[in-house]
This record gives structure tokens, C-alpha cells and sequence, in this order.
């Protein structure tokens, strides 16, 4: 299936570029939340005429996000967590609750931008996170995970 990029996607292409991909990668993932349209001439025409348009919010988002990305340098957040007498989480800390935390202390953020390499935090201790505000800006800030009293 080929489409053409409305915005740039991670390991697939920038704004603009013409891209083959499975059909349902195309049709399940890219079509519907508006980073990719077909490659028909229409399409192709219509992209042209609104090119200027495209790259212009591409800009802005990018600009918004490097914006963000300053006030997370170097931020921390505290979580607490029921945990045993050895530091094992009696559940874990996921992606949702590290953002919701962010959020709290003034840094909004969303689940699906907070990056676990290594899958959800099973222990206390102090964490290096990645956080993925656009295909091209990631910072890392620092979780520290603490047993209730």
C-alpha cells in the first residue's frame, strides 16, 4: 500500500514522503489518525496545493514540543507505591501513573509519550525514564519510586 506522510512518523518517513507499507499498518494505524492518505493523483494534487499549510503546523508542533521539552529538563517526581520490606511493588508503576504524577507536579504529559524500555517499575529506587514529546524530541527525567509509610 502506498501513502503519502502528513507529518513525520518514527522509522517510516518525514512530511511528505511517499511510503509503502503493509495495508494493514496503513489502514488500521496511519489513515485514521491522520498521518498518512493515500497516494492517489487527487491525493498527491491536494497535498501540493496545502503543502506550505503542513509544514507550517509540523513546524509549530515541533516548536511547542522543544517548549516542553525545556521545562522537563531535569525534572523529578516522587511516587509512592505499597511495596514489601525487601523494595518489591506489590503491583507496579506504569506509564499512566508516571505521567499522572508529571501532570500533578505541573508537567503535563501523556501516558502514550512516557517510554518504559524495560517494562513497568516492579521496585523503589530512583529511575532514568524517557519521555518522547515528538519523533524528534526525547529528554529523560527521574522517577524516584518510594514505599508507603
Amino acid at each position: 500500500m502506498q501513502l503519502i506522510l502528513l507529518q513525520k512518523v518514527v522509522n517510516l518517513g518525514g512530511l511528505g514522503d511517499k511510503v509503502n507499507v503493509k495495508p494493514g499498518y496503513g489502514r488500521n494505524f496511519l489513515i485514521p489518525y491522520g498521518k498518512a492518505v493515500p497516494a492517489t493523483q487527487a491525493n498527491i494534487a491536494a497535498f501540493e496545493a496545502k503543502r506550505a499549510e503542513y509544514e507550517a503546523k509540523a513546524n509549530q508542533v515541533l516548536a511547542d514540543a522543544e517548549a516542553r521539552k525545556a521545562k522537563l529538563e531535569g525534572a523529578s517526581v516522587t511516587i509512592t507505591a505499597n511495596s514489601s520490606t525487601e523494595g518489591k511493588l506489590f503491583g507496579s508503576v506504569g506509564p499512566r501513573d508516571i505521567a499522572e504524577a508529571f501532570t500533578a507536579a505541573g508537567f503535563p504529559l501523556e501516558k502514550n509519550e512516557v517510554t518504559l524500555g524495560e517494562g513497568p517499575l516492579r521496585r523503589t529506587g530512583e529511575f532514568d525514564i524517557e519521555v518522547r514529546l515528538h519523533a524528534d524530541v526525547h529528554t529523560t527525567v527521574k522517577v524516584l519510586v518510594e514505599a508507603e509509610a
